[in-house]
């Protein structure tokens, strides 16, 4: 009975986590939210609902604006998955007679009945199975179901096709109007901890100017002053109704400085979006489709001066800044080759490395049982013009570059591969101050393995890197003359290769984005 109590007070505090995700944003000054409501609205979506300012909302995957958004919150206790047979069951929502699927489509015909303008999200610490064919239909950059996978089969002998049949069949609908609800559909999986999300939610509250709550205190007041409003029947607030129960309840912290946040995102965080706890947000997220650049935008003559424009524009807000990079490793070197260390400011990055930590320059002593660089180099061709330059923090590269560079004949080379001295993974660096150690390590080698072999030619740098040691990495590359960049293809669309992004020193002109 204990346990019981325990697995159901903490769904309660993952609802309530939530709320206060969303709700403390109606106290920035640029929160495009209106209003929040909690455990009002249609049911089994009642869990959470936001409404967005006009001129302000989200965008869906179409490009086509969000009034509002609908959660419901399913916590579990364990780590487990679920997969499209599990949304048309009741019990899965802890039901009697009707399923998540069935409630989505009540709501879908009051809130968005021709399917845009709204949409409804299952949030939950479980995630779709890896085997189940729901997984791959959903796009990763809203949460959304993808409907050119999801009637990519035309009869139900195909994986979609049977999607699509037994759904139909449980709602007793043509295909047409499940292609209308299918569009509204959102799946949110959070790998947050209780406790993670308590740490986060104190960054937010510290830029909406609510106190903080320390983590040695076991009780996070916040879990239970939204429950106790629902007692007393307060379940809706606008920002100025939000404000004064705030105020009401003694949460305001006038004395908390806000820190002051920029955000540049090519990619959406599921669980976190910058905008929530950002001074200004650079979104680029129109620029890609999923991580892959779309055939129209192009690194040089569109997102770099897109990015250039932003960063220099947020460091003249103050001498010390914080940056949160959800963007491809390209745009965090540039972020870096445009912030370099002559720009005279103290930057700090969020690094989602176990949780999101905060990184900069001299955040930590530098210890002598770090990782160092170990680096091996290839063979030395004579008349070599270019260098080819592999770095593997998180995982080693190199076995994936070797048949790029051979398919695109970045000929005559020679290679040097970097990798940390105790292997790669995702604790291979510890801190800000370790990233900038090996930054500098990086381009010392690269440097003197030049001048070694004789040539000025090209550098063609292909990472797999925390984002971070990126930054640091482009605030020191100068010094290595011409470099190119190269993303890794995560989508596959390009056969699951690299393909070349940025060349620095960006240079005026347009560059042939399909030039290699």
């Amino acid at each position: 009975m204990t346990q019981a109590i325990a697995i159901r007070r903490d769904g309660d505090r993952f609802q309530a986590r939530l709320f206060w995700k969303k709700a403390a944003r109606m106290l920035i000054v640029n929160s495009n939210i209106a209003r929040v409501g909690f455990e009002v609205g249609p049911k089994s979506f009642d869990d959470l609902w936001i409404d967005y300012l006009g001129y302000g909302g989200p965008k869906d995957y179409e490009g086509l604006p969000i009034a509002r958004d609908h959660y419901q919150c399913k916590w579990h206790v364990t780590l487990g998955h679920y997969g499209y047979r599990d949304l048309i069951l009741p019990e899965f929502i802890n039901a009697e007679t009707h399923s998540l699927l069935q409630r989505a489509r009540q709501a879908q015909l009051l809130h968005a009945p021709q399917g845009t303008g709204c949409r409804f999200h299952l949030y939950t610490n479980w995630r779709i199975d890896h085997e189940d064919p729901l997984r791959e239909m959903i796009h990763r950059r809203a949460n959304n179901l993808r409907l050119d996978r999801l009637y990519a089969g035309a009869t139900a002998k195909s994986a979609s096709g049977l999607l699509r049949k037994i759904w139909r069949e449980h709602l007793q609908i043509p295909d047409e109007a499940l292609r209308v609800l299918a569009r509204t559909l959102a799946f949110s999986e959070t790998t947050e901890s209780l406790e993670e999300t308590r740490e986060s939610l104190n960054d937010l509250f510290a830029i909406a100017g609510l106190k903080q709550v320390p983590s040695n205190e076991s009780a996070f007041l916040y879990d239970e002053v939204v429950f106790q409003w629902m007692a007393q029947g307060r379940t809706q607030f606008d920002r100025s109704s939000f404000y004064a129960a705030c105020k009401d309840e003694g949460l305001l912290d006038s004395g908390s400085p806000n820190p002051i946040v920029f955000g540049v995102k090519s990619f959406e965080h599921p669980t976190d979006p910058l905008e929530e706890r950002c001074t200004a947000v650079l979104n680029l997220l129109p620029k890609f489709y999923d991580r892959q650049i779309r055939p129209e935008a192009d690194w040089t003559t569109h997102l770099y001066p897109e990015l250039r424009a932003f960063l220099l524009e947020a460091a003249k807000a103050s001498p010390g800044l914080r940056l949160a990079l959800d963007a491809h490793l390209t745009l965090a070197v540039a972020a870096g080759s445009i912030l370099n260390v002559k720009s005279g400011r103290h930057i700090e990055i969020e690094q989602r490395t176990n949780g999101r930590r905060i990184w900069s320059a001299d955040d930590v002593k530098p210890q002598l049982e770090w990782d160092v660089f170990a680096f091996t180099s290839g063979e030395v061709i004579p008349d070599a013009a270019d260098l080819v330059v592999t770095v593997g923090l998180t995982h080693d590269p190199l076995p994936m570059v070797k048949p790029y560079i051979a398919k695109y004949e970045i000929a005559p080379y020679t290679t040097l591969s970097a990798l940390p001295s105790a292997g790669p993974g995702s604790t291979s660096v510890r801190s800000g101050s370790h990233a900038v150690q090996l930054a500098e390590q990086l381009v010392g080698k690269i440097a003197e393995y030049r001048a070694q072999i004789g040539f000025d030619g090209i550098i063609h740098i292909f990472l797999a890197v925390p984002n971070a040691f990126a930054f640091f990495l482009g605030q020191r590359i100068s010094r290595l003359g011409r470099v190119k960049l190269y993303e890794y293809d995560f989508e596959g669309q390009h056969g699951g290769s690299y393909d070349l992004s940025l060349e620095l020193p960006v240079t005026m002109g347009a560059r042939d984005p399909q030039q290699r």
